[in-house]
């Protein structure tokens, strides 16, 4: 039985949300906390606070050999942490779900085209050399099934909707949002033809408890449950903030004010997945289905928690 887990990123947004999923299922949930303040807030949402950052080797270490399992959500490229959590899970058949993101399948595609190409968990990836690191830290907690370690990764698409944790703002729509009202209008990279593949955040939450009690060693699961492309979002987020129409930006413009990562990456690929293996191994059935109705229908306008 699975009764304590140590989380990382438990102040942020995934890692809030499956920290309540978890707490709400009985477990006892212990989370990094980066100073005593965030610490203190975790302690009044039932989660046990541990001081410390991904850098500190041996607190890790020690937090993931005395937890029943482990979920690393702060930094899907901090490779040391990893290592580190891996180093106290050796021999113990223990699950450690390391959390990575569909950016790895991201082509260069700067906003221009839609791309046919799909990835499942049993397709060869195609790897762009900026992702590559990450890409070998999901290879390292694979590979650690080896020590007997009930290793997993989840590889979450664009997720969307309201966190649950001290942090419920997710990444790339609410800086498209935000950006939007900066700006008075909604801009997108190039023409916005490129699609991501996308994911509620309770669904996120509900594979996360699903992989932690039964997900084998080795396994890797994206999540997704829809699709869209950002000029279909842009779209949305338009409507939903009265504002008139899109502005499409010049790649290089993008790159100027909102950097490499995130306009060749986090709005200007294609980022297309599918969660075969997630649906077919754990019974993973996501209830939500529509990013651009939960954008009408359901996204706050105004800002929402800061981030911690």
């Amino acid at each position: 039985m699975i009764k304590t887990v140590f989380i990382t990123g438990a102040t942020g947004f995934i890692g809030g949300t499956v920290a309540q999923k978890l707490i709400d299922a009985g477990m006892q949930v212990r989370g990094l906390a980066r100073s005593q303040a965030s610490a203190d807030l975790l302690s009044r949402m039932g989660i046990e606070p541990v001081l410390g950052d991904l850098d500190d080797y041996a607190v890790l270490v020690k937090e993931a050999g005395r937890a029943d399992g482990v979920i690393n959500a702060a930094n899907s490229d901090h490779a040391a942490s990893v290592q580190a959590l891996i180093q106290g899970l050796i021999g113990s058949e223990k699950p450690f779900i390391h959390t990575s993101g569909s950016s790895i399948v991201g082509d260069d595609v700067r906003g221009s085209a839609c791309s046919n190409s799909i990835y499942d968990e049993y397709t060869p990836l195609i790897i762009q050399t900026l992702k590559q690191p990450r890409r070998d830290i999901d290879l390292m907690v694979l590979n650690a099934k080896i020590t007997n370690i009930r290793s997993s990764v989840i590889c979450p698409s664009l997720i969307y909707g309201i966190g649950k944790g001290l942090n419920q703002q997710s990444v790339q729509i609410p800086f498209l949002a935000r950006n939007a009202i900066q700006a008075g209008r909604v801009q997108i990279v190039g023409a916005g033809l490129n699609v991501w593949s996308n994911v509620h955040i309770n669904d996120v939450a509900d594979l996360y408890l699903a992989a932690l009690l039964k997900a084998p060693a080795g396994a890797f699961y994206f999540a997704e449950n829809g699709e869209a492309s950002y000029e279909q979002i842009g779209q949305a987020l338009a409507k939903r903030l009265g504002l008139e129409g899109v502005e499409s930006l010049d790649p290089e413009v993008a790159v100027e004010r909102w950097g490499i990562p995130r306009a060749y990456y986090s709005f200007g690929s294609n980022s297309r997945v599918r969660s075969v293996r997630a649906r077919q191994e754990l019974g993973w059935t996501p209830l939500h289905t529509s990013v651009i109705d939960w954008i009408l229908k359901e996204m706050p306008i105004e800002s929402l928690t800061p981030k911690i």
